[in-house]
């Protein structure tokens, strides 16, 4: 078994892993499995004994303190699923050796082109060696990086006992990618104070804030007639439905927002002329702004019914996460001590905020605060997705340094 950060990454990506929101089982695919059993016996072989998965998909070991003195127990989490956005089946992992700069042609889809315009953080690769797709798959740097970050970081710590730490769990999620990646843990078997997703994109970003997240669904119910005798009478759900997706302010979207401005997204929109369904979701860092869009959007659909007499419709809020940042702020420490772990493995850190939402977000509100670091991918869930060696090298080496302050600072 090779264990370099590059090797296990490898290992991982050509493993697919691919989640399904339509799927009521946990894990929604049971090819999740298929690498959670890979991972349990890699972390067996560098001597956790404790290494198992549970019929969840979960999986859980420990790296056990070799200190004395009390230090809280923390925790690095990762998730083992990839997007449904894309493919990921029969991933061919390409590296680009010392780059030397300029567009990336992928070799699989020669249309598929990683443009330096914009993935600007290539300018920075100058030098080091870029993993990528063919072009014709995801790579699962969301979140493979992660995971061959954290055991690779592992191995580190159990390889040289001088490093001084206390006790450290490792939490391999199932599902994440479809906001269910932490539905079935057990965090009392996980037994951790505090924890970190490695889940972030550039090398030397920590993250401590999310979007809130709510998803809507709209059903509505149309009149259906013959169309031979349908004038007057008929009123179509699917085009009551195009009518609320024609009126959604523009300015209010994904594809026009940015920085800490939230929107309202459609997701999916099916139908016929007696019923359609629409789904969105609501996304902002506030809860009073998550409020005042699902109030916008209801109002919207109540006016567009009102044109509709005959028809009706149901409108249907379901939470999601919460930014996290509400729980972080109570628990300083640990962005602190992430800060400090960033420029101890040479990089100047960026705390930010993630337009999205991570395991974290919601462990954090389940009593495990949980802020995010960097992994080191780019252009996610596309076969435009990127990644470094030495970045993936970069935050092994933070992972290490983030347990020896735990440590110190005990």
């Amino acid at each position: 078994m090779t264990d370099t950060v590059v090797d296990r990454f490898l290992r991982y990506v050509v493993i697919d892993t691919q989640s399904d929101p339509k799927s009521p089982a946990q894990p929604s695919t049971e090819k999740q499995q298929n690498l959670g059993r890979v991972l349990v016996a890699e972390l067996q072989a560098i001597g956790l004994s404790d290494a198992h998965g549970d019929e969840h998909g979960y999986v859980y070991a420990t790296i056990p303190s070799n200190v004395d003195k009390p230090v809280p127990v923390i925790c690095f989490c990762s998730h083992m699923d990839t997007a449904p956005d894309f493919t990921g089946t029969n991933v061919k992992p390409q590296i680009i050796q010392d780059y030397k700069g300029g567009d990336i042609q992928l070799s699989g889809d020669p249309q598929q082109i990683i443009r330096v315009s914009d993935n600007p953080a290539l300018r920075d690769q100058v030098g080091n060696d870029i993993i990528t797709t063919d072009g014709t798959t995801l790579l699962g740097a969301d979140d493979k990086a992660g995971l061959a970050e954290i055991m690779t970081a592992a191995q580190v710590l159990v390889d040289n006992p001088d490093i001084r730490h206390g006790t450290i769990k490792i939490l391999f999620t199932p599902d994440e990618e479809i906001g269910r990646g932490v539905d079935k843990v057990d965090l009392g078997k996980l037994g951790a104070a505090f924890a970190y997703t490695v889940d972030g994109e550039t090398a030397g970003h920590i993250e401590d804030e999310t979007f809130s997240a709510d998803g809507v669904e709209i059903t509505i119910q149309g009149v259906a007639i013959h169309p031979g005798f349908a004038k007057g009478k008929m009123e179509n759900a699917a085009k009551i439905a195009g009518t609320i997706l024609s009126r959604l302010p523009k300015d209010a979207a994904p594809e026009t927002t940015a920085g800490r401005e939230g929107f309202v997204h459609p997701t999916g929109v099916t139908g016929s002329m007696e019923r359609a369904v629409l789904n969105f979701i609501v996304r902002d860092f506030d809860d009073e702004g998550l409020a005042a869009k699902e109030t916008m959007l209801e109002t919207l659909v109540k006016g567009v019914m009102a044109e509709y007499p005959g028809s009706s419709c149901t409108f249907e809020i379901k939470q999601q996460y919460r930014n996290m940042k509400a729980i972080l702020d109570r628990h300083p420490q640990l962005v602190e001590n992430a800060i400090e772990a960033i420029r101890r493995a040479g990089m100047e850190p960026v705390r930010g905020s993630i337009r999205g939402g991570t395991d974290g977000s919601r462990l954090s509100f389940m009593g495990l605060p949980c802020p995010n670091i960097f992994a080191g991918g780019h252009a996610f869930h596309s076969p435009l997705e990127w990644i470094s060696r030495q970045d993936m090298e970069k935050a092994v080496k933070t992972l290490v340094e983030l347990a020896k302050i735990w440590e110190e600072r005990a």
